[in-house]
């Protein structure tokens, strides 16, 4: 398994409740939950997480 650089939102406050990204070499994007990194991975393409964000962030501003 490869060595990820996970990256956690500036939003998450300490603990085992937010959400790890990384890209792997393929460019494919990887999200894993903080408490278990090495647990279940959901992978993407960078299309999809952008769509996901997007529509995150204008759930967020209604």
């Amino acid at each position: 398994m490869p060595t990820h650089q996970w990256q956690t939102s500036s939003y998450c406050q300490e603990g085992d409740a937010c959400v790890n990204v990384a890209s792997d070499p393929t460019g494919t994007v990887e999200l894993t939950e903080s408490s278990d990194p090495r647990g279940a991975i959901l992978r993407t393409t960078p299309e999809a997480f952008a769509a996901l964000l997007r529509d995150a962030k204008r759930a967020r501003g209604r």
